[in-house]
């Protein structure tokens, strides 16, 4: 195999190089994939799943009006909380963006904590049958009246395996994984294997970290800057459509309680901030898991980790 070689001017004309950057939430990412981009002369996809619907904009850190100025940016609130949008279809969307822009460019930068979404970009998704989709309807009308609880414990009996593999506080994986039990009557764990799909890129992926109470710290400013630039009154006016799949997120759900009168204000921030720190450290665990990642301090600069990508 030919050794990756990631310089600007210097670059196989033959293969294509799918840069990606990962990391727990409020760790950099967007500022060092919009300078990747710059140095290679190219553009960027998100694979942050929380920032794909248009109505969620300060809960989910959007890039502001600024940096997605400054590079073109793909897959960032273009659909709405009232679409359903699988992972399958993102998967499919993103390989025939990523089509388009490698007949343009050798190198693209994607970025995001989701892992299952890099993931699916990268290697593809494991194939499952087709449901009735009467069934999903089911379950989120099932999630709306009785809650998540019901769901977790429908799910633990029908396929413990997975249960103890996911993020079961996720409705969307809950769910997920539900209707491929009960529309199969098998449980979902087996239609997952280790096969990787072809694609017609090669993967770097770059993941930035630093000391946990580093990380901590920052996720506790950037939920008080989301404060300061008005989060309460953006999910106060999606108050009405709680119970929808995207709004299951922290965040979100938070300050719906408060305004349920079920918490205070001050005690809905703090578990904003609490359940923030949990997601970074899920994320964490998620990407330790790849040996393929090359892992930089979060302060490490452009140009450390550009020799680091031409050294490969």
């Amino acid at each position: 195999m030919q050794n990756i070689v990631l310089n600007a001017d210097i670059i196989f004309m033959s293969t294509k190089y799918l840069i990606t950057v990962v990391g727990p939430t409020a760790i950099g990412k967007t500022s060092l994939a919009i300078k990747l981009a710059q140095y290679y002369n190219t553009e960027i996809i998100s694979s942050d799943s929380r920032q794909f619907f248009k109505e969620m904009k300060i809960g989910t850190a959007v890039p502001n009006p600024t940096e997605l100025a400054t590079v073109p940016h793909y897959f960032i609130q273009h659909k709405s909380i009232f679409d359903y949008y699988s992972v399958g279809e993102f998967e499919r969307e993103a390989i025939k963006k990523l089509e388009n822009l490698f007949k343009q460019y050798n190198v693209v930068v994607m970025a995001g904590g989701s892992g299952l979404y890099v993931d699916a970009v990268i290697k593809g998704l494991d194939d499952f049958p087709d449901i009735d989709n009467s069934i999903r309807e089911n379950l989120n009308e099932q999630l709306k009246n009785n809650g998540l609880s019901p769901l977790q414990s429908q799910l633990k009996k029908l396929d413990p395996v997975h249960y103890t593999k996911i993020d079961i506080n996720n409705p969307q994986r809950v769910i997920r994984a539900l209707e491929i039990c009960i529309g199969t009557g098998e449980p979902y764990s087996g239609f997952l294997t280790d096969k990787s799909a072809q694609r017609n890129f090669n993967s770097v992926k770059i993941g930035l970290t630093a000391e946990r109470e580093i990380i901590y710290d920052r996720i506790n400013k950037r939920v008080d800057l989301m404060i300061d630039e008005g989060l309460i009154d953006e999910a106060k006016s999606l108050y009405s459509y709680k119970h929808l799949n995207a709004l299951q997120t922290v965040g979100y759900k938070e300050l719906f309680n408060y305004f349920d009168g079920t918490w205070t204000l001050d005690f809905a921030i703090s578990e904003i901030k609490k359940n923030t720190r949990r997601f970074a450290k899920r994320q964490l665990t998620w990407f330790n898991k790849d040996k393929t990642i090359m892992w930089f301090d979060y302060s490490a600069s452009l140009q450390e980790i550009l020799d680091e990508l031409i050294s490969l």
